[in-house]
C-alpha cells in the first residue's frame, strides 16, 4: 500500500518518444481517475556528471488537459511562427494586447528561489 500523500503512477495509454539531438521528448497519454485523458510531455536530456563519473537524465516534465489543448496549440503555434518569420501572433481576446509582444527576461532559475532570496540580491 502506498503511503498517504504519495501520488499514484497512472499507466501510460498511449505514449511515442522523439528523439532531438541531445534530448527525448516523450508525449505520453494517461487516464485520470475520473476516466479523463490527459496529456504529459517529457523532456530528458543526457548529462555527465563530472564529480561522479557517471551518466544522469535530467527530466522536465508538463501536464497538459483536454480544456488546454486549444490554447496550449495557439501559443505553441504563435511562438513557431514569430521565431519562423517574425510575425507576432494575433492576441486573444482575454489577453492583454502588451502582454503577447512584450519581450520577457525570464530565468528559469527564479523558480527555484523564494521571493526573499531573490530580493536579498
Amino acid at each position: 500500500m502506498e503511503e498517504q500523500g504519495m501520488q499514484e503512477r497512472r499507466p501510460d495509454v498511449f505514449s511515442t518518444p522523439v528523439r532531438a539531438g541531445k534530448r527525448t521528448y516523450f508525449f505520453d497519454v494517461k487516464t485520470t481517475r475520473n476516466g479523463q485523458n490527459y496529456l504529459t510531455i517529457t523532456e530528458s536530456k543526457r548529462r555527465f556528471l563530472n564529480d561522479e563519473g557517471k551518466f544522469i537524465y535530467e527530466k522536465h516534465k508538463i501536464f497538459l488537459y483536454r480544456e488546454d489543448f486549444e490554447k496550449f496549440i495557439k501559443g505553441l503555434d504563435g511562438a513557431i511562427r514569430f521565431i519562423e518569420n517574425g510575425e507576432y501572433p494575433e492576441a486573444p481576446a482575454d489577453t492583454d494586447e502588451d502582454a503577447v509582444h512584450m519581450d520577457v527576461n525570464f530565468d528559469f532559475e527564479d523558480l527555484d528561489r523564494t521571493d526573499s532570496e531573490k530580493d536579498s540580491e
